[in-house]
């Protein structure tokens, strides 16, 4: 099984040109996680501890508006969810519930710091790696919005936005 996280692993982008000792040590610790379909991982605005590698199951990422959920997006196998958790210390953004069982691979902040002593190099890479991936989902969200408060071709009347 070990053989089969560390490949699933090595096709993420987050753990992109890790070699396959580090990421060994990391799941030497690592634990796995079962969530049935319809429970949640974790919750918007629970302690952000930790993060998931999904190795089977699909999950939506959901965010509470004005008393309702809203799904922002479906995730499956080779997925991860809560990488935040491994960055910076705040809450949960948005909630992650389970659409069919899942298992998945759980990294903490302490995983990484065994990385840190054992191999830098590998840890800096994992991180410039993370920061990378939250990158890329901030420019699709970012070109969300932008659409959304465009709402068409022509920006509204009553912004600011020039034409240049």
């Amino acid at each position: 099984m070990a053989a089969t996280r560390v490949e699933l692993l090595q096709q993420m982008p987050i753990f992109g040109a890790v070699r396959t000792d580090a990421l060994e040590l990391l799941l030497q610790a690592s634990r796995a996680v079962r969530v049935a379909a319809g429970d949640y991982f974790f919750r918007e605005r629970d302690p952000a501890q930790s993060m998931f590698v999904l190795e089977s199951g699909r999950v939506a990422v959901v965010k509470q508006w004005q008393g309702r959920a809203l799904s922002l997006r479906v995730l499956g196998p080779g997925d991860c969810v809560g990488e935040m958790a491994l960055l910076d210390l705040f809450p949960r953004s948005a909630s992650v519930r389970a659409l069919e069982d899942c298992v998945a691979i759980e990294l903490t902040p302490a995983d990484l710091l065994r990385l840190f002593e054992r191999d830098s190099e590998q840890f800096a890479l994992v991180q410039m790696n993370i920061a990378r991936e939250m990158c890329r989902r901030l420019r699709v969200t970012d070109e969300m919005l932008f659409e959304a408060a465009m709402g068409g071709d022509e920006p509204p009347p009553d912004t600011n936005f020039q034409t240049l």
